[in-house]
């Protein structure tokens, strides 16, 4: 349609927009990025002691910019930013309420990102910064799963934009080194390895292609599942740990044997339950696959100790057995119940309690459908019978359900307390109750507990989910991690149940 008289003079008398403000906007942007990183500066620079130089009352920037400030702003994170390594940020994010910001995270990540020349200490950086937005932003149904490229872009659109989630050939041993990870049982198997080394080497040989937003997802990725691999099988051996000195301790045993992690030939058994309870992640300074190593070493050391003091106490005990007495013609009763008699009943008495408890286990719960009868059935199947050398998962039976539990599951029952502890016990009933009622419904074609206990599951569920976005803003990645996987397995059981 052709324009009129009257359209014509408005688009000629239309004025457009002064450059100036464009240019204002885009300076206000870049204040109001420099504003979100500058707390995280200040306490960079009090934790290494580096000048400030802006006095107290000048630290709470002005939310409108200011030409002078802005540049002795700038002018001081870039010098900070030569001072800093990442395992200072590494160790100040994880250990302040700083890494609990969103846009705090983006905007260091951002800043960082736009340098024109970027030195290997800011691309490791870059790598650290983007798992830790990744952990702070991901969604509890994708927190807890086997996360997947396009999970981790759509967590990090915010930093990243659309990224294509299309494999890149070069990233390929990363994708490798994840699928052995589905495969690790125990932290030993991991430690056989040199994934650490072998991903730091993917990312050096990367050069500038790292930048690229694909690759950087698949480092994402690839960071993040590793570091939850350490943690899941970490607990194996430390509830493998705390379950031994318990045996120890009711065997009477006060000092142990501790050379296999560079102690002496009789360390008080206290000294090794504060050592094992006060272990902490190698990742809290600057570590290397070597670093990180030799700390789980020492780690898998004190278990070795610890199973070695177990194995003596069972020959020992063996040894002071009565001779088996010879079958007689008939059918003897049952012997009667071992009499308790505290830190020395032997092995086989031990042994033949924990059947008795086993069988009445089995024979009442599949007419359990309250949360303290399930989870002191569980408890006592768990005390009974600890978990063994090497194995980061234990099964319970619950009549006829046969139910898988994560080491750090197995340990909320039997060595840890607190609010996390709490919510993984009940993630496990309200699973345990949901498989053995199908069990049930299976048997007698009877759906009235199934229904019950699913009533029960779902309102876990919905508590779970807030619990583990809780653990996350408070920084406890593990407890998150561990939370949300229970939970997952919790979703399965639930809908495998409806499925019936």
């Amino acid at each position: 349609m052709p324009l009129g008289d009257n359209d014509v003079n408005k688009t000629l008398t239309t004025p457009k927009p002064p450059a100036k403000p464009k240019a204002d906007a885009t300076r206000q942007a870049q204040w109001d990025e420099l504003r979100a990183v500058f707390p995280i500066y200040l306490a960079l620079a009090k934790h290494l002691e580096a000048a400030i130089p802006f006095p107290q009352d000048k630290r709470t920037l002005p939310e409108s910019v200011d030409a002078t400030l802005f540049a002795k702003v700038q002018q001081w994170l870039d010098a900070l930013d030569q001072q800093v390594q990442v395992h200072q940020l590494r160790q100040l994010l994880q250990m302040t309420t700083l890494n609990a910001s969103e846009s705090g995270l983006r905007a260091l990540i951002l800043r960082h990102l736009r340098k024109t020349a970027k030195t290997t200490t800011d691309r490791d950086k870059i790598d650290f910064l983007l798992v830790q937005y990744f952990a702070l932003c991901a969604p509890p149904k994708i927190y807890h799963k086997q996360i997947e490229l396009q999970d981790a872009a759509f967590v990090m659109k915010g930093v990243l934009g659309a990224v294509d989630t299309t494999p890149l050939e070069w990233c390929e041993p990363l994708e490798k080194m994840i699928e052995a990870l589905r495969g690790f049982r125990s932290l030993r198997d991991l430690l056989k390895t040199n994934f650490i080394e072998q991903g730091r080497k993917v990312k050096e040989t990367a050069g500038g292609m790292f930048y690229d937003p694909s690759a950087m997802l698949a480092f994402i990725r690839f960071n993040f599942l590793l570091r939850r691999t350490l943690i899941e099988l970490m607990h194996a051996d430390r509830i493998a740990i705390r379950a031994g000195l318990a045996q120890l301790e009711a065997a009477g045993v006060r000092i142990i044997d501790c050379h296999n992690v560079g102690l002496s030939t009789s360390e008080p058994i206290d000294k090794i339950k504060t050592m094992a309870d006060e272990w902490k992640q190698p990742f809290q300074k600057a570590y290397t696959e070597r670093t990180v190593n030799q700390a789980f070493d020492k780690l898998l050391g004190l278990r070795t100790d610890v199973e070695r003091a177990l194995e003596r106490i069972a020959t020992k005990s063996a040894e002071n057995l009565p001779p088996t007495a010879a079958p007689t013609r008939s059918k003897t009763p049952p012997p009667a119940k071992p009499t308790a008699t505290g830190a020395n009943r032997s092995k086989v008495a031990q042994a033949a309690e924990s059947k008795e408890k086993q069988q009445a286990v089995n024979t009442d719960i599949p007419v359990i459908l309250d949360f303290e009868s399930c989870m002191e059935a569980i408890w006592e199947q768990l005390i009974a019978a600890p978990p063994t050398r090497g194995r980061s998962m234990t099964t319970i039976r619950l009549g006829t359900a046969r139910i898988l539990m994560s080491s750090w599951e197995v340990s909320a029952f039997i060595s840890e307390d607190g609010f996390a502890a709490e919510d993984l016990r009940r993630a496990v009933v309200a699973r345990a109750l949901v498989s053995a009622a199908v069990e049930s419904a299976k048997e007698t074609g009877n759906a009235t507990s199934l229904e019950k206990s699913l009533m029960i599951a779902r309102v876990e569920v919905s508590r779970l989910q807030e619990r583990v976005d809780a653990a996350k803003q408070a920084k406890d990645t593990e407890a998150a991690v561990n939370l949300g996987i229970s939970t997952k397995r919790l979703l399965s059981a639930i809908d495998e149940a409806e499925k019936l």
